[in-house]
């Protein structure tokens, strides 16, 4: 995500970030860069100018240019700058206590992912202890209430609609009443959605939004679109008040111009994003992190965060175990290939590792090498996977027959993870290691 800004900032921060000294010129030449790339980046204009002037006050002063560090200095003015025009801190939702329903509005143009947002919205927050019920209340779009519908099963959250009813008003009056009945503690509300903002647009959304009387009111906007999105989220924004953004697509955004202007042009603060086609995929957008990752310096906090989400402290400690004694299987060795995978993509993960980027090309890593290793993994019985030593040479032509790979490919993986068996087994009972794990506990 944001790779082009991305590549463009980290390499001028880099180029300053190790010097000793630098100039007022050096300073000037380096910001010059800074708003072109922005500019490439389909930045406001207004953005874009004060993103400049405010870097330039505060690099060109004295307290830089003679600190011990000026290069590092100037990095540190970069990345603030950055966190400042992104939102400057996390923005909460803003729920009530369990015995009270809290509505959430969904607004948005049709294709900005808003159905499908709503409903991962509806997973995070039920995972998260609320009791959730998704409103059908898009009766503009064809299939939008039967695509919430199938949305709401695959994500465990109920889905309340009318057959047939055409008023979304109607909707939205019952399905309060229908909540408080069954006491749900929050309705979010799928509402129509146009090509583009009109007069009808609005003015049905703010008959819904009287009605609903929401504690927030959200916008899904396609991050993809750039400048458009920021002009959309001004136009809601100047109609409902909204009280977050949710950029959807934000994991194929290249540029990363909407979540630089929205704040500053459209007064509302970028809430979470889509990170993938997945129910899970959405994250809250913390402004300090996406700046970090822009900047290359990487994003540990949401890294660790994705792991927790995939492993618990029970299940690290037992693979711990098993490393030290050198009873780690193949059967774990695929495990950890899934659990990576629901971590993301290479290319995300890579973002979040300080010093990674520019360092390791993703274009590097063999991912049909990890597929084929998967599939001879799976081709495995399950009494193979868990004592690989018992895999002789007919067994090694069946795994590689089903795996559609070689004999070769298979002793290959089986030499690399006897290989990798040992170096764990060597790791884990380093007394440096131990000590250095006992100390981030």
């Amino acid at each position: 995500m944001l790779e082009r800004i991305s590549d463009r900032l980290s390499d001028i921060t880099r180029r300053l970030s190790g010097q000793n000294k630098i100039s007022e010129k050096n300073v000037q030449e380096a910001v010059d860069e800074i708003k072109m790339a922005l500019l490439e980046a389909d930045v406001s204009l207004r953005v874009v100018r004060r993103f400049v002037t405010r870097t330039l006050q505060d690099a060109t002063g004295e307290a830089v240019l003679r600190s011990v560090s000026p290069g590092q200095q100037f990095v540190k003015i970069v990345h603030d700058r950055l966190v400042e025009f992104l939102g400057d801190t996390r923005q909460d939702l803003t729920l009530k206590g369990p015995d009270v329903v809290s509505p959430i509005l969904f607004a948005g143009l049709q294709g900005s992912g808003k159905t499908t947002t709503a409903a991962k919205l509806g997973r995070r927050l039920q995972r998260e202890g609320r009791r959730i019920l998704l409103v059908a209340a898009d009766l503009v779009r064809p299939a939008a209430v039967d695509q919430l519908v199938t949305l709401g099963e695959q994500a465990n959250v109920p889905v309340f609609s009318i057959p047939g009813e055409g008023d979304a008003k109607n909707v939205v009056r019952a399905a309060l009443k229908e909540a408080t009945k069954q006491q749900f503690d929050t309705v979010i509300v799928d509402t129509a959605g146009r090509m583009q903002v009109d007069d009808e647009l609005m003015a049905e959304i703010e008959a819904v939004a009287r009605i609903v009387d929401p504690v927030e009111r959200i916008l899904v906007a396609d991050a993809m679109t750039g400048q458009n999105a920021v002009d959309v989220a001004k136009a809601f924004h100047e109609r409902l008040t909204l009280t977050g953004v949710i950029l959807s697509k934000f994991d194929s955004d290249t540029r990363g111009g909407a979540a630089l202007s929205i704040k500053t042009i459209a007064g509302a603060p970028i809430t979470f994003i889509g990170t993938g086609e997945r129910l899970d995929d959405l994250e809250p957008f913390h402004p300090e992190r996406i700046a970090s990752r822009i900047l290359g310096m990487g994003d540990v906090v949401t890294l660790v965060e994705k792991a927790q989400e995939t492993i618990d402290e029970a299940e690290a400690l037992e693979l711990q175990k098993k490393m030290q004694s050198a009873t780690f299987t193949l059967e774990d060795y695929l495990e950890q290939f899934q659990r990576v995978r629901k971590m993301g993509s290479f290319e995300s993960l890579l973002e979040m590792i300080p010093g990674a980027k520019g360092q390791i090309n993703p274009d590097d890593i063999d991912r049909k090498q990890i597929k084929r290793e998967e599939a001879i993994i799976l081709s495995m019985t399950l009494q193979e996977r868990r004592n690989h030593r018992i895999i002789g040479s007919s067994r090694r032509r069946r795994i590689a027959h089903g795996s559609g790979t070689s004999v070769f490919e298979v002793n290959q993986l089986i030499k690399r993870f006897d290989k990798m068996r040992s170096m764990m087994k060597k790791m884990t009972k380093n007394k440096k290691y131990q000590e250095k794990l006992m100390r981030r506990r």
